[in-house]
């Protein structure tokens, strides 16, 4: 079977196919035939080192992916052959409040102790799995686990109604994934992005206003100013870092920012007059557990979502895919097919 694995040292260009023995499940596991992976930031954070310099190589990488089930374990009740499923990004948060050992960076695929997706068969302990929305294909759903799963929270923790108005920044997975959601669930929506050819598709996908922060530097004003004064009810923060001040100045009085990126980096220094003028809810939050992912994959059946795939990449083509994701040159997910 076909791998992709980071080999010899870091980067893009160490990304190399090697074939391997087809993997046999034991009595508690599940094998999978991957059929696709999503790409995601923290992929390229691993594959460049940056995330865990100590890591060690070889490595097969990629958080995401979906497949249909093969083989069962004799013990493996959850799951039969045949069946279509995704990964979980946080398995052993089932269900509750997340904890330190339920969240452990120890049990995450792709991060490093345990091996990512770019495999065309993997055997899977049953947390590390869950059932596709029956409208999905397995391409699609290989978008779910954290792009996905990290818009559904971000909107469901900021308690999102009908006629709220929602700011989205930039067209990458987590933003296209909450605008679909909010537009479903009747929200008006707000999105940036430096691409008048992305806001223009976007557009299409229903965003009501949009904003290109290239030429507009004071895109939070002109937040405001597009809603009568008030400002967005809610902040999807997907880029972090400084970033997060001109989301308080962009946000009304009582609203709620969902702090979910760090393409800015990973700290912030907030003015805390601001903050309590606006009285402002600020939350971080990480992806979710399979509670909120079954809760989010009935809605995404219910509303018929379709994930929106910017481009498939052969996997063949794994580091061009990657390639493509590294200049932002994408409008979704970026997808790798076996």
């Amino acid at each position: 079977m076909k791998t992709i694995q980071l080999v010899d040292n870091f980067s893009l260009n160490n990304l190399k196919i090697v074939e391997q023995l087809k993997p046999q499940p034991t009595e508690k596991q599940v094998l999978v035939k991957i059929e696709a992976v999503s790409l995601n930031y923290v992929d390229l954070l691993v594959i460049k080192g940056l995330l865990n310099p100590n890591l060690s190589l070889p490595y097969i990488p990629v958080c995401d992916g979906a497949g249909i089930v093969e083989r069962v374990g004799e013990e493996v009740t959850a799951f039969k052959p045949g069946d279509k499923v995704s990964t979980t990004f946080i398995p052993d948060w089932i269900n509750g409040k997340p904890t330190t050992r339920t969240t452990d960076y120890q049990t995450r695929q792709g991060l490093g102790n345990i091996s990512g997706q770019l495999s065309q068969y993997k055997c899977f302990s049953a947390n590390q799995l869950i059932s596709l929305p029956s409208n999905l294909t397995t391409i699609e759903a290989s978008t779910l686990p954290i792009a996905g799963l990290t818009a559904w929270n971000a909107l469901s923790y900021s308690n999102l109604k009908a006629n709220d108005t929602v700011l989205l920044q930039g067209t990458g997975g987590v933003s296209i994934f909450a605008l679909q959601f909010a537009k479903a669930l009747g929200a008006k929506v707000i999105i940036t992005s430096s691409s008048d050819e992305k806001l223009e598709k976007a557009q299409k996908l229903g965003a009501d206003i949009v904003i290109n922060y290239k030429n507009d530097r004071d895109w939070e004003t002109t937040v405001r100013n597009m809603t009568q004064g008030y400002g967005a009810d809610i902040v999807i923060e997907t880029v972090g870092g400084s970033n997060i001040r001109r989301s308080l100045k962009a946000l009304r009085m009582g609203g709620h920012i969902s702090v979910v990126g760090l393409l800015d980096g990973f700290e912030s220094n907030i003015d805390v007059l601001s903050l309590l003028h606006q009285q402002a809810t600020i939350r971080g939050l990480e992806v979710g557990g399979t509670h909120q992912f079954e809760a989010m994959n009935r809605e995404i059946e219910s509303l018929d979502i379709h994930p929106i795939i910017d481009r498939i990449f052969p996997v063949e083509q794994t580091q061009e895919a990657f390639e493509y994701l590294k200049r932002g040159l994408h409008l979704g997910k970026v997808v790798i097919s076996f």
